[in-house]
């Protein structure tokens, strides 16, 4: 049995090595995906078992100026990962009808590569925003539509960089760099206190910045399967998998946050 286990593991070991990018194999955490497996794996038992269990007879943590500095931090992320991104094809040199993957050691492939891993990383940094509304106790944000978009988006984008570093693909990491900015920034401000709430206003329309997001993700990547230039389809249908999924989600979050309760209202 031993060895039946060995020869799968061969097998898949060699399966991954010849359709991988070789520019990534040495990168950190890029080997395997079971590390990434059991980081998400850790995250999921600590928000919804050990974290919840710790704080159950404990008072709210008063996190407001960690939250003000964690949440500015990620928007300066997000903008120097939007201008890389820029930078990396997407200003100039992609096109946005269909882009394949340049897997050569050209500087700006390599920077574009270079940057879905810290993409990929910044995944693991978003676990924070879990982190924190258990450890102040707001159980009713750790939702369904947020658990599942901070366990699948870590898994996916191992997947992007281990494979399809570049690319046509990378257009939704442009776009949800450009919605994390707008996001961490609102998120900022409302940790800044009461008398900053009155500037808040637009925090449905947030809700609507990331239905817009899905919808041209599934617009770009559908002319992929229209457009051929060498990118694979099977990710373009992923992508517009994913894309749906999410914009059902969401749009659900919206009507039950928003429509049903200004039905409520009149």
């Amino acid at each position: 049995m031993s060895g039946l286990v060995r020869m799968a593991i061969d097998r898949y070991v060699n399966l991954v090595d010849s359709i991988s990018d070789p520019r990534v194999n040495d990168w950190p955490l890029m080997d395997s995906p079971i590390p990434t497996m059991c980081i998400v794996a850790v995250y999921l038992y600590s928000v919804t078992i050990l974290g919840p269990r710790i704080m159950v007879n404990r008072k709210p943590f008063q996190l407001n100026s960690v939250l003000v500095a964690y949440n500015a931090m990620q928007v300066i992320f997000s903008i120097v990962m939007l201008w890389e991104h820029l930078m990396g094809g997407w200003l100039l040199e992609y096109s946005y009808k269909c882009q394949p993957v340049d897997y050569s050691n050209n500087p700006t492939a390599l920077r574009m590569a270079n940057l879905c891993w810290w993409y990929y990383l910044s995944k693991f940094t978003e676990f924070m925003d879990t982190i924190f509304f258990v450890l102040r106790k707001k159980d009713n944000q750790v939702t369904v539509l947020h658990l599942y978009h901070h366990t699948v988006t870590p898994l996916e984008t191992w997947i992007c960089v281990k494979f399809i570093a570049g690319g046509h693909g990378t257009f939704s990491n442009l776009v949800n760099n450009i919605v994390h900015i707008v996001m961490y920034f609102y998120y900022m401000v409302s940790a800044m206190g009461p008398k900053y709430q009155k500037y808040l206003w637009w925090k449905k329309h947030l809700t609507l910045l990331q239905l817009l997001q899905f919808t041209l993700v599934f617009i770009h990547s559908a002319q992929v399967l229209i457009f051929d230039c060498g990118y694979p389809k099977f990710v373009a249908g992923l992508l517009l998998f994913h894309s749906v999924i999410f914009f059902v989600l969401f749009f659900d979050f919206y009507q039950k946050a928003y429509l049903k309760e200004r039905k409520k209202l009149q």
